[in-house]
């Protein structure tokens, strides 16, 4: 029987969300109960993440070209079972090496089912009208951290952190799993390469190049760093400019709200532009909050909602954009190669944003990360330019 969109956007919204709850979510709720409990070192505790975001970041290209020769059915089934069986390891530990081999098995699971691939199996379902579904499933996504750090610190009080970790492998192994293999088509054909994005499209979709596609590796890199280092580090920055710790959790908990709202915005609009303005409005939006922050200016609620936006638009921009500009054909294979050097950066930059702090403390830190959010819209403006420029081409040889 085959599933209507709908039906398969809520499943993988659904399974996104318990997915990213129970994996890159999950440390910053249980790691400093783990390590008071056990003893172990918290950065070792909470490296698990790391290591797991390299091993996803190691298999992704793997991912990506499975994906396009079979579809995202099994590759995802096998990441809930992945996730599971790593949970399972997590909770039953008993010592520091086991705890860290878990994690590594979640990051098998992490790499063939957080965004990249279910962008990759949107993408292999429904060709270039798969944007719409991009910018739905990243609107579910927003909600991780809102739903699943609330349900994380209850099931911690009653369970444990041990108890916690069996509840979530119980989520992926009786509920994502079954849902990915009874839900998903099995085998599909590959979309036409004759399918053409709408109007909203603003021209045609080009082939690959060496050129854009490492503009876009580049750009998506530098926003996986800066997200990385924000994301686990923003606490402590808001704390150095000698706000209170509750002052600066309720400042940092405007970023989600930014995120989806921005997000909602876009599946509003997203048809009367190209993803590139995405793109554009993201690392903008991102420059100036950093930017703000780094400066000094006062309302720092703005500064952290324009961070928040930008961020949230960065993962439909990191979905649509390669679709748009490349097609259909070959998309989950180059998603996978995309994906491969921003989740190795983001395994690394929260321990190289730690010997930022270290050395030259938040303010030097923050002006880091704001060169380097300059540096990506300069990124982002050199490839509008090629998008013109090769559109101009086009136009000329008709």
């Amino acid at each position: 029987m085959e599933r209507s969109r709908r039906t398969i956007i809520t499943v993988l919204g659904l399974t996104q969300i318990m997915a990213w709850g129970s994996t890159y979510y999950l440390p910053a709720v249980i790691a400093p109960k783990v390590a008071a409990d056990i003893g172990w070192p918290l950065p070792w505790v909470v490296g698990g993440l790391s290591l797991g975001l390299l091993v996803a970041g190691l298999i992704s290209p793997r991912v990506g070209s499975s994906i396009e020769r079979h579809g995202g059915r099994n590759v995802l089934a096998f990441s809930a079972g992945c996730i599971g069986i790593g949970q399972i390891g997590l909770a039953a530990s008993p010592n520091l090496a086991a705890y860290i081999a878990a994690w590594l098995v979640v990051g098998l699971g992490m790499g063939a089912g957080l965004y990249d691939a279910a962008f990759a199996t949107l993408g292999r379902l429904y060709g270039h009208s798969a944007r719409s579904a991009i910018t739905t499933l990243s609107l579910f996504g927003g909600f991780a951290s809102t739903f699943c750090w609330p349900i994380s610190a209850f099931l911690m009080g009653e369970t444990g952190w041990r108890g916690t970790c069996l509840v979530y492998a119980s989520v992926q192994l009786f509920f994502a799993l079954p849902l990915y293999l009874g839900m998903l088509p099995r085998g599909i054909p590959l979309p036409s390469v004759t399918d053409r994005p709408g109007k909203e499209q603003v021209g045609t979709p080009v082939q690959p190049a060496s050129v854009p596609i490492m503009v876009v590796l580049a750009t998506l890199t530098l926003a996986a760093v800066i997200s990385s280092t924000v994301s686990v580090h923003l606490l402590t920055i808001l704390q150095a400019s000698g706000m209170a710790l509750a002052a600066a959790v309720g400042l940092g908990a405007l970023v989600g709200p930014a995120q989806v709202s921005a997000r909602a915005v876009e599946m509003i609009i997203a048809r009367y532009h190209h993803p590139i303005w995405t793109k554009f409005a993201s690392v903008s939006f991102v420059a100036i909050g950093i930017g703000a922050l780094w400066a000094g200016v006062p309302v720092v609620p703005v500064a952290l909602a324009f961070y928040g936006a930008g961020i949230g638009l960065e993962t439909i921009a990191r979905g649509t954009l390669p679709l748009a500009l490349f097609g259909p054909s070959g998309y989950a294979r180059l998603m996978g190669r995309l994906a491969m050097p921003s989740l190795i950066a983001q395994a690394a930059a929260p321990s190289v944003g730690a010997l930022l702090l270290e050395h030259v403390g938040a303010h030097g830190t923050l002006a880091a990360l704001a060169g380097l959010a300059l540096l990506n819209v300069g990124l982002a403006c050199s490839l509008g330019w090629l998008i013109f420029r090769r559109r101009t081409l086009e136009v000329q040889a008709q």
